[in-house]
């Protein structure tokens, strides 16, 4: 048997090697997002409503190591996928001399994902699904969903919970 000490020892030098990769949200790169919502990058040098996959693509042309794992961010739950990308050797050299730290390596993968050849203008293609579920593809990029019950532009909802907040507003006082 093995005292405490070398029962330590054995179990420290048995555990793998942290993963030294750094990792990368589309909410980092998202010019629709605030930065509590996750921006890591100023809004002008962002992008709109980057995916995982044009993030892999651009990484690729930067000829950096990565890969996609099936994780979400935890402020948005709902968008798949993040991005695992080796930054730097094993030695502590950057893989790329010209992307030195994650936030360089952020700029220049929204840089890329806006010029992506499946996007027009910056903007992203919407699937023809999540149009013909009321997405309007002509606001982007502030389009919301249409209510199914709504009927027009959808600015008498808007005012009708306007005067609504209103009223109870006038309670209060």
């Amino acid at each position: 048997t093995l005292s405490p000490k070398e029962q330590f020892c054995h179990i420290f030098t048995t555990m793998s090697a942290p993963d030294r990769r750094v990792i990368i949200y589309p909410s980092y790169l998202d010019s629709t997002k605030t930065v509590a919502e996750g921006r890591a990058i100023p809004k002008e040098q962002a992008c709109i409503t980057p995916f995982v996959q044009e993030m892999l693509e651009s990484c690729k042309q930067l000829k950096i190591p990565a890969e996609i794992e099936n994780k979400h961010y935890p402020r948005a739950w709902w968008v798949p996928g993040r991005l695992r990308v080796q930054l730097k050797n094993a030695d502590g050299t950057p893989t790329v001399p010209e992307i030195p730290n994650k936030r360089t390596l952020m700029i220049k993968i929204a840089e890329l994902v806006a010029k992506h050849p499946g996007r027009k203008n910056g903007v992203p293609p919407v699937p023809k699904e999540v149009i013909e579920h009321g997405f309007d593809p002509a606001g982007l990029p502030g389009a919301k969903p249409v209510s199914a019950g709504a009927s027009g532009s959808g600015a008498g909802t808007s005012s009708a919970a306007s005067t609504s907040n209103k009223k109870k507003s006038s309670k209060k006082k």
